[in-house]
Formats: structure tokens, sequence, C-alpha cells
């Protein structure tokens, strides 16, 4: 599966679900469309590792196979390390676009490596 269709893949079920949130891999060129939640913008950083948690496990899930519940903890690592490794102008292009920029993503494939997760291919 190609970065831009597991982009795609992604964007759609997140917004199908009603959820914002985003997930470590290429190109953000898929969400150019893409309007975030208004809510991101004041959303704390509790709120936010929430958002990437769910995503996450929804992705994996996906990618795996595995069931979401299964998929809980290691994603609430990959959520926690990632936004921890984040600076404040990482998190604030998270929370005007709804992913993450080239710099965060970087952070976030390095948390899904430590959290023995898979990337997206």
């Amino acid at each position: 599966m190609t970065m831009r269709r597991l982009h795609l893949l992604i964007a759609t079920g997140l917004i199908a679900i009603g959820a914002t949130a985003a997930f470590a891999g290429g190109s953000p060129a898929p969400f150019q469309q893409y309007e975030p939640d208004p809510a991101l913008k004041t959303a704390t950083k509790a709120n936010l590792e929430g958002r990437v948690r769910h995503a996450c496990t929804i992705v994996q899930a996906r990618l795996t196979s595995a069931p979401e519940a299964s998929l809980e903890r290691p994603c609430g690592c990959y959520a926690k390390q990632t936004l921890r490794s984040l600076d404040e102008s990482e998190i604030e292009a998270y929370r005007a676009t709804g992913y993450f920029n080239d710099s965060a993503r970087a952070k976030a494939l390095s948390a899904l490596d430590s959290c023995k997760l898979q990337r997206p291919v």
C-alpha cells in the first residue's frame, strides 16, 4: 500500500468516526482538503494524547488485523512518547492542521518503533 493511499485511508477513517488525530507516515498531501476539528485549537495536551492514541488504535488494528482492545497499551505508549517529544511549534502545527508536520512525523515514527508498533508502509 502506498503512503498516499495509506494516508487517504487514515483520513477517511478518522473523518468517518468523527475523530481528528495524527498518525506517523508520509506526506500530508491527502489532507489538503481535510478540515481539522476546531476543538483541536483549544484541546489540552491530555486530549490531544487521547486523540492520537485513538487514531493509532484504529490504524494499527487495520494494519495488523488485531482487535483494537489489544492495542490500547502500545498505542498509549505511542501517543505519550510522541506528544512528549514534540516541541511547541510542532504541537501548534498539529492543532492547526490535524496531522503531524515533517519534524513531528520523524519523532512519531521513532515512537512507533520504540512502542513496537507497525510502521505504515
